[in-house]
């Protein structure tokens, strides 16, 4: 079972239809699809949520509304807290990243509320005591306030990380065997004697520099400095190359 599928986003006392739409994007950008709000407190209609949802207007439309902050959580295993306020009942915080992995196998269990507050004063003291996990989002000490739907994406973000259900894409071409390597120099040396960029006897001190770029990769400035100047010298002998000779210089060599 999927994990994220237990996760239940609860917004309490939300205001504002855009923060619920644009909440509704970033949970479907985390492959989380349960919204829930409760008692909402909403100061303009659905035309601006329903925008900012774009496309998981699916969620917005399946959302369920509850009267009650209990109503909306009184399902679930685990009640997750957000807060970014201090105060004594509130100094067991955890970052997301830290809880996300533990949070999740008790979704494996049943539904988990990820609790949202509201705008302008986040969840009230008797909430936060419902809580059974509490979690703040690490951030600048100069300014703490996150808007409602930035911290349901980063919030959303771990669990999702936390999940392992994304997979990085893979290189499909497998790694170069070293005869196709030294092939690769081999042709490259000749290449650069044929352009003028080094001279017959010069290909031992100009291909260990080469060797290393292409073992390692264009990281410092002596790496790309090499590399323009091929270029340079590339487009210099084109240009200055006769008549006729572009149709002899055997590019269409399948060792190239």
């Amino acid at each position: 079972m999927n994990p994220l599928e237990n996760i239940r986003v609860v917004l309490v006392g939300t205001l504002y239809t855009g923060n619920v739409g644009s909440s509704c994007r970033a949970m479907a950008n985390m492959g989380i699809r349960h919204l829930r709000l409760a008692a909402p407190n909403l100061q303009n209609d659905w035309e601006e949520g329903r925008r900012l949802a774009v496309h998981a207007t699916g969620i917005l439309d399946a959302r369920e509304e509850f009267a009650t902050f209990e109503e909306a959580v009184a399902d679930c295993v685990a009640v997750v807290g957000t807060t970014a306020r201090e105060g004594l009942y509130r100094q067991h915080v955890k970052a997301p990243r830290d809880c996300a992995a533990d949070i999740l196998s008790l979704a494996a269990t049943g539904p988990v509320a990820l609790v949202f507050g509201r705008e302008d004063k986040g969840l009230l003291n008797e909430e936060v005591a419902q809580c059974t996990h509490l979690i703040r989002i690490p951030v600048d000490a100069g300014y703490t306030s996150i808007n409602l739907s930035q911290a349901v994406l980063i919030t959303c973000y771990e669990f999702f990380a936390a999940s392992g259900r994304y997979q990085p894409p893979h290189e499909k071409a497998p790694p170069a065997p070293q005869a196709q390597k030294m092939q690769l120099m081999k042709n490259w040396a000749a290449m650069l004697e044929e352009i003028g960029f080094m001279k017959p006897g010069q290909a031992d001190h100009f291909m260990q520099g080469f060797h290393r770029v292409f073992s390692r990769g264009v990281f410092t400035k002596d790496d790309a400095a090499l590399l323009l100047g091929v270029a340079r010298q590339a487009i210099w002998a084109k240009k200055n190359a006769e008549k006729g000779t572009h149709d002899e210089d055997g590019c269409g060599d399948s060792d190239v």
